[in-house]
């Protein structure tokens, strides 16, 4: 159901669902994480656990091992 009524939309409006899609995951992402969080950093085809260290508007800094990265919040997935 979902499926067909995406491909009866136009471009401009799937472009303007992702937008929401995306402002709705970092809302729901800042709700649930806070500093000292254990997360996995998602990729294609690994997860790398971290800790979240800093928040800030759209990335986080995650510490991995030994090394920190900047991580975009729609990475990030509660470990």
């Amino acid at each position: 159901m979902m499926i067909e009524t995406l491909n009866k939309m136009s471009i401009t409006q799937l472009n303007d669902t992702k937008a929401m899609i995306d402002v709705l995951i970092k809302s729901k992402v800042k709700n649930e994480m806070k500093v000292g969080t254990k997360v996995n950093i998602v990729q294609k085809t690994k997860k790398t656990p971290g800790v979240i260290k800093k928040i800030m508007q759209s990335k986080c800094l995650v510490e991995c091992n030994i090394t920190t990265y900047r991580v975009p919040m729609t990475m990030l997935e509660v470990a």
